[in-house]
């Protein structure tokens, strides 16, 4: 693996932080990226991507600062995909906070942030764009609540990969079936990088960061732990007693509600294709995802028994 920081290309175009013209190249076309890579490629560096949708939060940041430990070039999107939202969900409100963003990626030491648009994601629009779809995996869970949801991520995540040609591709561990899933989609159409997961990053009092977090009130965040600790209790349960899955993933919807949060679901899975444990697996995770008033957040954790 290269890790030391490779000159850059002349920007197509350049941020401007203050008075200082950073070293972040901004391109927002196919063709402009593509050469950059290609440039990088011909002398021998290695590429990461990190995608994202921008309003980075020390989560996103810890997925480039690893990428930028592991590899030559590092490679940012930012693009809020329209695919991935479901009637009347938050896309028109999804926080956007592009220049501290870019004032975060320069900070990382990002080399180039690709920032397309609408018509260069899906030039011939939402309605005739070729689908990706995971069967099954795609369907359960997250999949369950949110039906369009993992359709639009690997649809949007797809097209990201044949257009960068990473190396590796960096993944937050909370969205957990998220990374399952395109790690499924990179084995299956015979992708040739490898999907990194990173560990969750969470604030002092556990809970996960989140775009979303933004959403919750003063009274609602101080709610907003339980989940995760909601979550370890569960696994507690699940070690240390004779629990059944069943039992323990409703006793952990119980104390959400007594905590103050809507349950949706707490299920306990198989780590690798998140299966329903059949009582011999030893590498399992609990998912679950809850309500704060409007505002829906998901968590999990990675045990063994």
């Amino acid at each position: 693996i290269h890790k030391k920081r490779a000159p850059l290309l002349q920007s197509p175009v350049r941020i401007l932080i203050g008075s200082t013209v950073a070293n972040v190249i901004v391109v927002s076309r196919i063709e402009d990226v593509r050469a950059q890579v290609a440039s990088h490629r011909a002398q021998g560096r290695s590429i990461a991507l990190v995608p994202t949708m921008g309003n980075l939060h020390e989560g996103h940041r810890t997925l480039i600062r690893k990428a930028r430990a592991d590899n030559d070039i590092v490679i940012a999107s930012l693009y809020v995909n329209p695919l991935q939202f479901g009637p009347g969900e938050d896309l028109a409100t999804y926080p956007r906070t592009l220049q501290q963003d870019r004032a975060a990626l320069e900070e990382d030491q990002t080399d180039i942030l690709f920032m397309p648009d609408d018509t260069v994601m899906y030039p011939r629009g939402l309605e005739q764009q070729t689908r990706v779809e995971v069967p099954v995996l795609g369907s359960i869970l997250e999949g369950a609540t949110r039906p369009a949801f993992f359709r639009g991520v690997t649809t949007v995540v797809n097209r990201l990969f044949n257009i960068i040609q990473a190396d590796r591709a960096y993944f937050g561990k909370k969205d957990y079936q998220q990374m399952v899933i395109i790690e499924r989609m990179v084995n299956d159409l015979a992708m040739n990088l490898k999907i990194v997961g990173v560990e969750t990053v969470r604030a002092p009092d556990d809970l996960a960061l989140s775009s979303r977090n933004s959403y919750l009130s003063q009274q609602q965040r101080r709610v907003a732990p339980a989940l995760y600790h909601g979550l370890q209790s569960g696994v507690t349960r699940f070690q240390s007693a004779n629990s059944s899955v069943k039992d323990v993933e409703n006793g952990v919807m119980d104390g959400w509600a007594a905590a103050g949060i809507r349950p949706d679901y707490a299920s306990i899975r198989c780590r690798h294709d998140l299966s329903v444990p059949g009582g011999t697996e030893q590498n399992l995770v609990i998912l679950g995802a809850g309500y704060i008033g409007n505002t829906r957040l998901i968590d999990n954790i990675e045990f063994s028994v």
